[in-house]
């Protein structure tokens, strides 16, 4: 049988013929007019090449055609709507669904480990898959891709015309750091003082040309760049047991090894804070298992360090 032609109403319907035995108590099961179930049984019929249902003195009579559909039938019916049931409804302490996360480095560092957490408290049989990315914006190609659940990092640049949606998760402001025996760390970071030092810089993304950088060309200035590393979290280590200086974000010296190794500055010019942004497709937004994980990682709270 060709099942291109199948409205999947009309076996809706034949289980309620099959149950009621009267056409109009059907229809009411089913939300259907008397003449509408009277249409849908005359359908069915020429469906199966079938009487299926005559009338009896008790109501309708199925054939024995109707009776070997129906239990088939009704099991299909029957698993597709538990399968419809299970995709509306999400219980997270019971659940065992995985997702999977691309999230840049300053994410993993900060977030992982409260969200892991949480999860252990109140969704432990959950499973997280970790992917991570560089550059902005491949975060759009792995949401369009459908290889990420949704994404953690600094906003793209490129515009995605409405696909990828977003949510503010959090920010970070920078501050420079210098070991802590340094000559200049007991001084006054001016900026006179910051151009006369050799700089660590920290660049993702492979420039060589940071925030920094245009904030000190819009001034007519340039700092010496001694140093170039793609991973923020290393800086630090290389700060505390070297004579250069590094504007990172302040959350990555709470979280270092080295923190009681460095001293820390406000940078001498204004410099905005970087903010982080989650990510999603938009063919997930509705979905209750994705929406559930995206409020989870939200009401994580605060993820600034202290003052």
């Amino acid at each position: 049988m060709d099942l291109h032609g199948i409205d999947l109403n009309l076996l809706v319907a034949f289980d309620a013929l099959m149950v009621e035995r009267n056409v109009t108590r059907a229809g009411k099961r089913t939300g259907r007019t008397q003449p509408a179930m009277s249409a849908a049984l005359a359908r069915l019929r020429a469906l199966f090449e079938d009487e299926l249902f005559v009338r009896g003195p008790s109501g309708l009579q199925p054939t024995q055609r109707a009776i070997e559909l129906a239990e088939p039938l009704g099991r299909a019916l029957g698993e597709i709507r538990r399968t419809l049931d299970f995709t509306q409804r999400f219980d997270p302490a019971t659940s065992t669904q995985g997702f999977t996360l691309a999230l840049s480095d300053h994410p993993a560092l900060v977030l992982l480990p409260r969200l892991t957490d949480t999860l252990r408290k109140i969704a432990p049989g959950v499973i997280l898959r970790i992917n991570a990315y560089t550059h902005r914006d491949d975060a759009v190609s792995l949401l369009d891709a459908g290889e990420a659940d949704l994404t953690i990092g600094v906003p793209a640049r490129q515009g995605a015309g409405g696909r990828i949606l977003t949510r503010p998760l959090f920010e970070d402001r920078f501050v420079c750091i210098l070991r802590r025996d340094h000559p200049a760390a007991s001084q006054t970071l001016d900026l006179d003082a910051f151009l006369g030092l050799s700089h660590l810089l920290v660049s993702p993304e492979g420039d060589r040309f940071g925030q920094v950088d245009a904030v000190l060309a819009a001034q007519g200035q340039h700092r010496r760049v001694a140093l170039s590393l793609p991973q923020m979290h290393a800086a630090p280590r290389v700060v505390a047991c070297s004579d250069m200086i590094a504007t990172v974000l302040q959350s990555i010296v709470a979280n270092s090894e080295s923190r009681d190794r460095l001293t820390l500055f406000p940078p001498p010019f204004d410099l905005a804070p970087v903010s982080f942004v989650m990510s999603w497709h938009r063919r997930n937004e509705a979905h209750q298992a994705q929406r559930w994980l995206r409020e989870t990682i939200a009401d994580l709270g605060p993820l600034n360090p202290p003052t």
